[in-house]
């Protein structure tokens, strides 16, 4: 999920590295990977998919965090100037959630290799993200914004907060619970204002830049990652979940249509990678569906949106590998 403008300040005050336009928000590739791996482990488990293939994302998904990790690190030590301005800027500094979240989405992949391991990135993220959501709304409240500043990237953070109970039943951990009610709550009532800000700029402001409209596939993360934080706090599926879950399907068609931009965006940019994480989270909502609901039309249409989640996120996957491997990080910003 990179920034929603062509003016941040990727590489301010940093050396001409390539590293230096190493943007946050390509944390949202993790993001997209470990998403995709929970559909197909969900796959497996509803429809007798190959397993194998869940555990090759997931463990993709790991590579990926660790390489961007080390990356990060090196362009901080190198110029935190850059940070520093990436952080402060309006809209790119709400992709800072997007390494905690990923903390929040590997202890899936961590769980049966180590348990310790999976606890451990859990509360660093669920910390994390607490932390990055206060600074994140204290600074909405304190700071004047202008309507074309209001854009997709502000509901990370706020999904970051429903990604925090996720993960909890593989923990093991007794006491907990209030925790998911505090992520799940957070998250679910601070989307209701984001949705009808980003609305009201889209109706009322200039439109995203053709580039930038694959971003508004963030809108559907609410709904779905509603959808998974809820059941899994309440341990089941009632009206209110079956709501999200229908919610999320009226916005699936609309939003794709963002999808034929694309081709107007050659060469590649990281700013696809906004469309993964949404598109492998309706997947998991609709497969966990499926397995409760067991009827033909459910189970279709979750296998339909694991299939555009899995061609999506791994076309951007090759052309991601493909435009860092050939040292055009920049020309991909």
């Amino acid at each position: 999920m990179q920034a929603l403008d062509n003016t941040v300040p990727a590489a301010a005050a940093a050396p001409p590295t390539t590293l230096a336009w190493l943007p946050v928000g390509l944390f949202g590739a993790v993001m997209g990977l470990a998403g995709l791996s929970i559909a197909w482990d969900l796959a497996h488990r509803t429809f007798g998919l190959p397993a194998w293939i869940g555990r090759g994302i997931g463990a993709a998904a790991l590579l990926a965090f660790v390489a961007l990790a080390v990356a990060y690190g090196i362009k901080a030590f190198a110029g935190f100037g850059a940070v520093r301005a990436e952080f402060a800027h309006p809209i790119a500094g709400n992709l800072f959630g997007t390494p905690l979240i990923s903390l929040l989405l590997l202890p899936f992949v961590l769980a049966d290799a180590s348990l310790a391991l999976a606890r451990l990135a859990w509360v660093l993220g669920a910390l994390g993200m607490t932390a990055f959501a206060w600074t994140v709304v204290s600074r909405w409240i304190s700071v004047r914004h202008s309507g074309a500043q209001v854009a997709p990237s502000w509901i990370v953070p706020v999904v970051g907060m429903l990604d925090v109970p996720l993960a909890v039943p593989l923990l093991h951990w007794d006491g907990l619970h209030g925790v998911m009610l505090f992520g799940l709550a957070v998250g679910l009532v601070f989307a209701l204002p984001l949705l009808t800000l980003l609305l009201g700029r889209l109706a009322l402001e200039e439109p995203l830049p053709a580039p930038l409209q694959p971003s508004l596939l963030i809108l559907l993360a609410p709904f779905a990652v509603g959808f998974s934080a809820y059941t899994t706090t309440v341990g089941r599926i009632d009206g209110f979940a079956a709501g999200l879950y229908m919610v999320m399907l009226f916005l699936v068609p609309v939003l794709l249509g963002r999808l034929r931009h694309l081709p107007q965006c050659s060469p590649f940019r990281v700013s696809w990678w906004a469309a993964g994480f949404p598109l492998a989270a309706a997947a998991v909502a609709a497969l966990k569906y499926a397995a409760w609901d067991g009827t033909a039309v459910t189970g279709a249409i979750a296998l339909v949106l694991l299939g555009i989640a899995t061609l999506a996120v791994a076309g951007f996957l090759v052309q991601t590998v493909v435009g860092i491997g050939g040292g055009r990080l920049r020309e991909l910003i």
